[in-house]
């Protein structure tokens, strides 16, 4: 668990063995809570107070290359999970799903939600965004089948580099947001909001929402103890 309560996977963790009701039961939360977090990105967006630390550079480079934030969601988690090589990640079909599901359901959010005027509209969507990224966060983390890429380069470096969680993501997080600001992307209330809210809602809501994590097979134990 990281120090926003977050449950980390295992970064030599594999796809786990599922089979029947189980693994459509994973599955299906899963990919609710994939397409939620879209929809909470694209409230953000609409509120135009602010986006998630990565959504200010996803948001930049989109201003500049004129794609949609989806698309640019979509590249920059495959790069990131590029970067997994060296570290010596093993995605799960969590993983991968992330990096494709919700860049496709923050574009199909975006197409329907309107950009309001009035600054309690505005706030509203904020309060709405941070809430259902809380609720769809700890459901896809929950089913325990991988991390998010950005949350694995996390887990990754700290793993290599020995230092702490805290000191790991937060600079990751500021180099994103430096750079996306720099970039154009939108930070503000709701960055912060969302920075020091998110943690605490996810670390409420994980017990309420998470599966047994799977067992590994045979294979997969030889895998983690070599």
């Amino acid at each position: 668990m990281d120090d926003d309560g977050r449950v980390l996977q295992s970064p030599r963790r594999s796809v786990p063995t599922l089979r029947g009701r189980r693994l459509l039961r994973r599955l299906g939360q899963l990919y609710v809570g994939l397409v939620l977090y879209g929809i909470s990105m694209a409230l953000l967006v609409r509120s135009r107070l602010g986006v998630m630390p990565w959504d200010v550079l996803h948001q930049g480079i989109s201003r500049h290359l004129g794609w949609s934030l989806g698309t640019v969601s979509i590249i920059v988690g495959a790069l990131v999970l590029l970067a997994w090589i060296p570290l010596r990640q093993l995605p799960g079909v969590g993983t991968v799903s992330n990096v494709f599901v919700i860049g496709i359901a923050v574009d199909a959010a975006l197409a329907v939600l309107p950009a309001p005027s009035l600054l309690a509209v505005r706030v509203a969507f904020v309060v709405a965004g941070v809430l259902l990224n809380g609720v769809a966060t700890a459901a896809y983390i929950g089913v325990h089948l991988g991390p998010g890429p950005r949350d694995g380069l996390m887990t990754g470096l700290v793993r290599r580099t020995g230092g702490s969680v805290r000191v790991v993501r937060t600079s990751i997080e500021v180099a994103v947001v430096a750079t996306g600001w720099l970039l154009g992307g939108t930070l503000g209330l709701g960055t912060v909001v969302y920075a020091l809210t998110v943690g605490p809602l996810v670390q409420l809501l994980l017990p309420r929402v998470s599966l047994p994590a799977p067992a590994l097979s045979v294979k997969e134990h030889r895998a983690l103890s070599r």
